[in-house]
């Protein structure tokens, strides 16, 4: 990494610990061989941050040998040192805080208070949660199932794990993907988004200065199409784990199973937001603003479908409207900013075409449009309303990925969980009510892999999190995360100390 751009020490301060590369393989940092570069750039200004070279194959191809070379050291760690490790390294980034939100927020766009209180405090919580959970990796107990047997199960890790990440959540998502990982007794090699690496080379060496042996976590910054598909597809990877959109996800499952890898896939999102005529309107305006606004609305579970029986769907609309004019779109680093600009300019300008095409069907109630001013050098676009839209409009149905929430009325409640359900995704969802009968219906026939019941977004290191359907299988956090990066082996004990069992007969036949 190099060329530090317009970022100033007081943007990113930790701009120095990037030096040296963008690459981080067996504990030290390298620059990439592909030849190509990328600039990572501050999508507030659209100014350079610094020029990174990219990774080519042989780089992953290095950083597979790191993983591989230190997978036989880490995975026979006692549990208790591997959670000493990561107690370890959960301290240095908790030291680390501020460095880690300023660069979070400058690669990202998102305001400071984001990276601050929920970034990277929810990674420094994530970091603890699994160290305490390395230390129960417990298969069933023991058991004479068979009566002549005494049967185990033992959970072992898999091996080098090669994972891919996306840019909305650079640091979160390095840390679902990595410390599961490692703390189940596997080594790993990430890619991160060649848009946003800062952070997750941040935590590689803050892993590193920690005490985690080099090689148990390296990171690969590079174009999907080369260092990404390479990693999926390399012979000696034995799982892929991959966050991003549906259509992506595909391939990477096309490429793993041609090696049979196991394989995690979290994928895209188009979270309904169901309001019964009995919820607290006061509530679900305030959820369903802040649910659709969240990181700018690039959130595969943000709020993206608000269904709201028609008794109270004009006052929704007109309320919601109102609070989301409230919102302050403005410098990530200043104090009063409540929205920062999408990732890049090519994702605003792919929101913005959702919207302009959606005025031929639906009535854009506020937003809809990119501000100018101060504003309009960065990827910013203004919080957009759009009521109206039929169920089956391109609006309605495809993922977005920016703060635009689509409002529809519904009349029964069986038609509001239909409609909820009638996308291809599942990821999240939630339901508004007073009622502990409907929301208990909502959450038992919604299909998504996390149902919130008054309000939306919040998630917890201790409780998984993945989706249904098109949002791909699998599950990030909590003790569940172990069942994707674990393999399972049953070990039996005869006790009979008998040669001839009574099933030799039939092979043995009657002698």
């Amino acid at each position: 990494m190099h060329n530090p751009g317009t970022a100033t020490p007081e943007r990113f301060p930790a701009q120095d610990l990037l030096a040296d590369g963008a690459q981080y393989v067996a504990g030290r940092q390298t620059k990439g061989t592909s030849g190509r570069r990328h600039a990572v750039v501050d999508p507030a200004t659209g100014e350079e941050v610094a020029t990174c070279e990219l990774a080519g194959t042989a780089d992953v191809d290095a950083a597979v040998a790191a993983a591989r070379a230190a997978f036989p050291g880490w995975a026979g760690a006692t549990p208790g040192e591997r959670s000493d490790a990561l107690h370890r390294f959960a301290t240095v980034l908790a030291e680390r805080a501020e460095d880690f939100a300023r660069a979070e927020s400058l690669q990202c766009g998102k305001p400071l208070k984001l990276s601050r209180e929920f970034d990277v405090p929810g990674t420094v919580d994530n970091t603890a949660f699994f160290a305490g959970a390395a230390r129960h990796l417990q298969g069933q107990s023991a058991g004479e199932y068979s009566g002549d047997h005494t049967s185990y199960v033992r959970r072992e890790p898999i091996g080098v794990v090669g994972s891919i990440a996306p840019w909305n959540y650079p640091l979160q998502m390095a840390a679902w993907k990595i410390l599961p990982a490692v703390a189940a007794g596997n080594t790993i090699v990430l890619k991160p988004a060649e848009l946003t690496p800062l952070t997750s080379l941040m935590f590689a060496r803050a892993a590193t200065d920690a005490g985690i042996p080099d090689g148990v976590i390296n990171i690969v910054t590079g174009t999907g199409r080369e260092a990404g598909e390479h990693l999926v597809g390399h012979p000696d990877v034995a799982m892929t784990s991959f966050t991003g959109s549906t259509a992506v996800g595909k391939r990477v499952a096309e490429i793993a199973t041609a090696t049979v890898k196991r394989l995690h896939l979290e994928l895209g999102g188009k979270a309904p937001f169901v309001v019964f005529d009995d919820a607290d309107l006061d509530a679900a305006v305030e959820g369903a603003v802040a649910g659709a606004l969240i990181n700018t609305g690039q959130d595969c579970t943000a709020a993206t479908r608000a269904y709201v029986q028609r008794p109270r769907y004009e006052e929704f609309v007109r309320r919601t409207a109102a609070l989301m004019e409230s919102v302050r779109l403005g410098d990530p680093f200043a104090p009063g900013t409540d929205l920062g600009p999408l990732i890049s300019h090519a994702q605003r300008d792919r929101v913005a075409g959702f919207v302009d095409r959606a005025r031929a069907y639906a009535r854009v109630v506020t937003g809809g449009e990119a501000p100018g001013g101060d504003l309009a050098k960065g990827a910013y676009y203004r919080p957009t309303l759009v009521a109206d839209a039929a169920q089956d409009s391109e609006i309605v149905q495809s993922e977005i990925f920016g703060p635009v929430l689509v409002v529809l009325p519904f009349d029964t409640d069986d038609e509001g969980i239909r409609l909820a359900n009638d996308t291809p995704y599942g990821l999240a969802a939630s339901a508004w009510t007073r009622d502990v009968y409907r929301a208990g219906r909502a959450t038992r026939e919604i299909k998504a892999g996390c149902v919130w019941v008054n309000d939306h977004i919040p998630i917890i290191s201790e409780m998984p999190h993945g989706g249904y359907k098109a949002s791909g299988f699998g599950k990030d956090m909590s003790a569940y995360s172990f069942e994707e990066y674990t393999q399972i082996k049953h070990v039996m004990f005869d006790n009979t100390a008998v040669a001839r069992k009574d099933w030799h007969r039939t092979i043995f036949g009657d002698r």
